[in-house]
């Protein structure tokens, strides 16, 4: 379990980390771990479960920002969680890509988003998650058939509406921090999001079967 920090003892920390204090950075990792964590497993291809392990990954990302400490102001002067978020998400990036190999999504394309994700990636870890675990025999076909209809049906949203849904349902971000990761206005992100939660409703009742098994 991460330890957590005082709202009062952010600030400080977060100056002390401006000034290259590495106890400062250690403190707010540990701080937002269980967030970064929630991220990984978001986002990590379905592949990797059993051979990537998230604390491995954040434990990378850690390092990776120790090294990139002087670089905070430039990369993301507003949020230091957005500029966790960041490396984490480019770590996991080049997780995938070692792993995977020439069946890794292409990096650049990942990388296209205010250092997010792609569209196909977005919609392939919302269908996952959406559709939960559905492991039985008896549920695997019924699984691949609806998850290649919900993908079909996440495709028909925007982009950004896709990445908003993302980052507030699944990441759990907050609204501002939404509306700095993408770069858009928090009023932007909040109309977004509830345009694409309601259109995600109409998708979901639209699918054969899919009402059944996921009850409101």
């Amino acid at each position: 379990m991460s330890q957590q920090v005082d709202d009062s003892d952010l600030e400080g920390l977060v100056n002390d980390v401006i000034h290259g204090d590495r106890n400062a950075l250690a403190k707010l990792f540990d701080h937002y771990r269980d967030r970064l964590w929630r991220i990984v497993q978001f986002r990590m291809d379905r592949r990797l479960v059993g051979r990537v392990d998230a604390d491995d990954v954040l434990q990378e990302a850690y390092l990776d920002a120790e090294k990139r400490i002087e670089h905070f102001l430039h990369d993301s002067p507003e949020s230091f969680f957005i500029w966790l978020r960041l490396i984490v998400n480019q770590t996991l990036i080049d997780v995938h890509r070692r792993h995977l190999g020439t069946q890794a999504r292409d990096a650049s394309r990942e990388r296209s988003l205010s250092g997010g994700w792609s569209a196909e990636s977005t919609s392939f870890s919302l269908s996952h998650h959406l559709l939960g675990e559905m492991t039985s025999p008896s549920q695997a076909a019924l699984k691949a058939e609806l998850a290649e209809q919900l993908n079909l049906a996440l495709e028909g949203m925007g982009h950004l509406d896709r990445e908003v849904l993302a980052l507030r349902h699944f990441e759990e971000l907050t609204n501002s921090e939404t509306a700095r990761a993408l770069g858009i206005s928090e009023q932007a992100a909040s109309l977004r999001y509830v345009r694409a939660i309601s259109r995600l409703r109409k998708i979901l009742e639209a699918l054969p079967g899919f009402r059944d098994r996921f009850p409101k």
